[in-house]
């Protein structure tokens, strides 16, 4: 497989790099490397480098900003999508968004636009692909709540169109497979008043820069929080607050979040996980699920 990626590399547009080291491209800046990093340019090119991998092992990752990649790295094709897939437009009563599309520049354009409910897109670090694969959600509000309906590429190269009710859409969670790469997604829209739509984004920054350690090496939420209950609370209850596992720490500012203090691996960063996980279930005899996709063997 490589050897066809190999042959390949000189005939199309996407950039193919190999065994190429991922840390950099997480938030955590940890982790090793990967068989093959793509960034690929459009869709046809995509549909026949899906043809070539045939089925052979590779992952979709967008901003980085929810994954650890493992300090072994992974055996198999990282793919990004690449400038064919950020347009953004307005098409009568939807939104038509490319899946590489950061979440706060979905925030931005419909801000621009006076359109309403994408301001909760403004707190949530990652792309639109990533936040439709994880119901991605915060301050009330979800992704299903306004998605319409979403195009992917699967395992076997083939498009498919799926209306949000097929996807399963619930807490953090959707029925889409690993090997399903979203490439663009359309969004019911609603027209309001500019000014609260402004309001509405400046409290979650608020809320965001008061709360969340924004400015540290992190990955966003570790954990899900448990039916009724929120995580952080658990976790800081159960004596973790502060926590460390070599540079690897519990945030002092939000029990939820772990970060990297400069030099720590992805062993340091998921033995901390491990140990939170076993200290909140020592004391409530509950499981937290990791939020966090663990990547790598």
């Amino acid at each position: 497989m490589i050897e066809k990626l190999k042959k390949i590399k000189s005939k199309i547009k996407s950039r193919i790099f190999f065994d190429y080291g991922i840390s950099h491209l997480t938030w955590f800046k940890a982790g090793g490397s990967a068989k093959a990093f793509i960034i690929v340019e459009n869709k046809t090119e995509l549909e026949i480098l899906i043809n070539i991998l045939n089925e052979y092992r590779y992952l979709i990752i967008g901003a980085g900003s929810n994954i650890l990649i493992r300090d072994k790295g992974f055996d198999g094709v990282i793919i990004k999508l690449g400038k064919g897939f950020n347009e953004i437009k307005i098409i009568e009563d939807e939104i038509k968004v490319g899946a590489s599309i950061l979440d706060i520049n979905l925030s931005k354009f419909a801000k621009k636009n006076s359109i309403n409910d994408f301001e909760f897109f403004s707190g949530i670090p990652g792309t639109v692909g990533g936040a439709i694969k994880m119901n991605a959600g915060c301050f009330g509000n979800e992704t299903k709540n306004i998605l319409k309906k979403i195009e992917l590429i699967d395992i076997k190269g083939k498009i498919k169109e799926l209306d949000k009710e097929k996807l399963k859409l619930e807490y953090r969670s959707s029925n889409l497979k690993d090997s399903d790469i979203v490439t663009n997604a359309n969004f019911h829209l609603s027209y309001g008043d500019i000014d609260s739509i402004n309001e509405k984004i400046n409290q979650i920054k608020i809320q965001r820069e008061k709360n969340q350690p924004l400015k540290e090496k992190t990955s966003g939420s570790t954990f899900k929080n448990p039916q009724n209950m929120f995580a952080a609370k658990l976790i800081e209850k159960s004596g973790c607050k502060g926590l460390e596992v070599g540079d690897a720490k519990v945030s002092l500012k939000h029990s939820n979040f772990l970060i990297n203090k400069g030099k720590a691996t992805s062993t340091d960063i998921e033995e901390l996980g491990k140990q939170i996980r076993d200290k909140v279930y020592k004391k409530f005899n509950i499981l937290l699920d990791w939020e966090i996709k663990i990547i790598g063997d």
